[in-house]
Parts: structure tokens; C-alpha cells; sequence
């Protein structure tokens, strides 16, 4: 009976906060923002990248509608294209971290997390010339050691609180603008990506296509549109 107890202990600290994406009352529970402070706005955030083409994309879209977002950028796509992920911070856009290497935590060993946060806050510190401290895993999966080690870093977790599942192939931009755009409201995060690294391939093209959809109806509602490291 110890020892089952002792097992699901173990395993609960392990597995615990890994259904927080989806299951807001474990993010609570452990203290990962799916939102923004009231009165803060709306935030667009984009993972995965850099992309060669997608990111260009994305910025051009963004300029366009004189829009600010967060992009939680992979160490070793920054590794191929440093230019591009300083571009993001040259446009006026927020940086955070998404990982050295986009792989599922919960099959990571505390020590292997611990040295790909660390590489990728190096890696994409160096090329953007900040020092990045919001930071979302991969799917947006944390371990309980994964999310321990982030706060011993000082670091701020942030995933979202709606999401346009524009990585799925059979997504279209007007599925992806309305699922985002659907009752949008004051504090929200939206998921977005600018890469197809790790989904159906040109995805990413998509997105562009839905962005302006998000943007006129985030302009609509009266919500400024704020960059995430400036409001959590």
C-alpha cells in the first residue's frame, strides 16, 4: 500500500500540471497564466519559429495593422535563422522561449529540461539581444519538475486561453480567425504560429491569410493589442 501510494505521489508530481492547457482549473491550481490581467488587452503570440517564410509573413501582416505580438521562439530554429529573430525584436515585438529543441517534457529528465532551457535562453538571448523571461513548453505541456525548475529560473509561464489549431491540416483561415476571434475578450492570449517546423506543412500560410480576419475584429472589439511580457 506504501510503496502504491509512494508511486502515484511520484507520479502526480510528474504528470500534474500537464493537462493545464486544456483543464483551466490545473492551471490554476498550479499557477500557470493562461491570461493576462484584467485591463490589459489582447495578446497574439506565435510559436515555433523562426520560419524562413512564415515569419517574414507574419511581421508583414503585423506592420501592416500597426499590431504588436509575443513570438516563443525555438533555440535551434534561432540557430538557423538569427537574423530573422532579431528582425521580430527590431519590428517592436516581444520575445520568449519555447525550448532549445521542441520535444515533450514529460519524457525529459530534469537534467536534460534543465540544459535545453538553458541552451535555448542562450541561443535566442544572444541572436535577439534580450533576455527573455517568459517561457511556454512545447505543446504546452509542462512536467512538475519542467514548471519547478521555470520559476527557479525567474522565469513567467504563459500558455493561452484561445487557440486557432491553425497547425491542424484541415484548418482554414476563416476556421482559424473564428475560433480566435469568437467572443474575444479583455485578458486574452491568442496561439498562433508562424512556422511549420512541427505541424502540417505550410500551415503557417494559413495563418497569414487568417491574420487580418484576427486583426479587424481585435481592432472591432476596442481591445488594444499588447505584447504578453508587458502584462503578465
Amino acid at each position: 500500500m506504501r510503496r502504491d501510494l509512494l508511486t502515484g505521489a511520484a507520479a502526480a508530481a510528474w504528470f500534474g500540471p500537464a493537462a493545464a492547457p486544456v483543464v483551466r482549473p490545473v492551471a490554476a491550481a498550479f499557477r500557470i497564466a493562461r491570461t493576462l490581467p484584467t485591463g490589459s488587452g489582447v495578446a497574439l503570440t506565435f510559436d515555433d519559429g523562426p520560419h524562413r517564410q512564415g515569419t517574414p509573413a507574419v511581421l508583414e501582416a503585423l506592420d501592416r495593422s500597426h499590431a504588436v505580438a509575443t513570438f516563443f521562439l525555438v533555440g535551434e530554429q534561432v540557430e538557423h535563422h538569427r537574423t530573422l529573430a532579431a528582425e521580430i525584436v527590431a519590428a517592436g515585438h516581444a520575445i520568449g522561449i519555447h525550448g532549445h529543441r521542441h520535444t515533450l517534457l514529460l519524457r525529459r529528465s530534469p537534467r536534460a529540461v534543465r540544459d535545453d532551457l538553458l541552451r535555448a535562453h542562450d541561443v535566442i538571448g544572444s541572436a535577439t539581444d534580450t533576455d527573455p523571461q517568459l517561457y511556454r513548453p512545447p505543446y504546452g505541456v509542462f512536467s512538475g519538475p519542467a514548471l519547478l525548475l521555470v520559476r527557479r529560473l525567474g522565469w513567467q509561464p504563459l500558455l493561452w486561453s484561445r487557440w486557432g489549431r491553425d497547425w491542424e491540416a484541415r484548418a482554414t483561415p476563416h476556421g482559424i480567425a473564428a475560433r480566435v476571434t469568437r467572443e474575444l475578450g479583455d485578458g486574452d492570449v491568442v496561439l498562433l504560429h508562424d512556422a511549420d517546423h512541427y505541424s502540417s506543412p505550410d500551415s503557417w500560410r494559413r495563418t497569414v491569410s487568417a491574420l487580418p480576419i484576427v486583426l479587424e475584429a481585435a481592432a472591432a472589439s476596442g481591445l488594444p493589442l499588447v505584447a504578453a511580457s508587458q502584462s503578465t
